[in-house]
């Protein structure tokens, strides 16, 4: 793994299993973890191929989890009319007539045991977060997203075993029940979807369109 895109991988990773957490114990946890971590490794191998791009989201900051916890209720909405990317209101219809919220209350995200701040939410990726979940809950495009990762500079050389998001077992399944969930996952996974398909349609090569063509 590049170690530019450490930070943004293992943050990502804590905040998809922190909001969809597994009810079994340690052996679940542990098992959820690793697919979320491989989904999202898979994820920033396709958006940031290079070292430098790695470097480039290192240096220019992945965004961070806000809009991510408002989607989730983990964090208050957006004050109505402000307009912002975040915004609830301004992809339509969430308002209450005196131009309030009309969602439900939002429940602030528990913390850790022995945690004691959230900066590394700021190292959150939000796109990555959107990947990782449509890989979690597609597995029509995970096959092509693991080889498109597998072709990026940061798995030269490396021995990489996707095995727990590619071919999930029966135990896998049962330790990820929320993330492996289409309809729970579908509004993280729908906020950017549209470009992993892009990304992955760039990946094929030119026999590969034709054939589609024909």
């Amino acid at each position: 793994m590049s170690a530019d895109l450490s930070s943004v991988i293992a943050a990502t990773t804590r905040w998809l299993v922190r909001s969809y957490p597994t009810a079994g114990g340690v052996l679940s946890a542990s098992l959820a973890e690793a697919q979320a971590r491989q989904a999202v490794t898979v994820a920033a191998w396709l958006r940031y191929p290079t070292p430098l791009d790695a470097a480039l989201v290192a240096v220019a900051g992945p965004g961070g989890a806000l809009r991510l916890d408002r989607i989730t209720g983990a964090a208050a909405p957006e004050p109505a009319g402000s307009g912002g990317p975040g915004d609830p209101d301004s992809s339509g219809g969430h308002d209450g007539p005196d131009g309030a919220s009309a969602g439900l209350p939002w429940i602030p995200v528990p913390r850790e045991p022995g945690e004691t701040g959230s900066a590394w939410r700021t190292w959150v990726d939000e796109v990555l977060a959107s990947w990782a979940a449509c890989l979690l809950t597609s597995p029509d495009l995970v096959e092509e997203a693991v080889a498109g990762a597998l072709r990026s500079e940061h798995a030269r050389g490396l021995a990489v075993d996707f095995r727990r998001l590619a071919a999930p077992d029966g135990l896998d399944r049962q330790a990820a029940p929320l993330l492996r969930h289409p309809d729970l996952m579908a509004p993280v996974a729908g906020l950017h979807r549209d470009g992993l398909l892009a990304c992955l349609g760039s990946r094929r090569g030119p026999q590969t369109g034709a054939a589609a063509a024909d």
